[in-house]
């Protein structure tokens, strides 16, 4: 894998997030889109809803 500075944003990531298996941590990076005015809820608001509309059932059941 190759790392390009050319491809990253020169602003601060909106949220970072460290994962650890064993020796290995992965960190994952988020930006979001600037001067929207669409919230977190809002967005999974329409993937609740997508979903829903699709038919789609969780894999578990209880």
């Amino acid at each position: 894998m190759t790392d390009t500075k050319k491809n990253r944003p020169a602003r601060r990531p909106d949220c970072v997030t460290e994962v650890r298996r064993g020796n290995t941590v992965l960190v994952v990076s988020g930006y979001f889109k600037q001067g929207t005015t669409a919230t977190a809820a809002d967005k999974m608001m329409k993937v609740l809803e997508a979903e829903s509309a699709a038919g789609h059932k969780p894999p578990f059941t209880v």
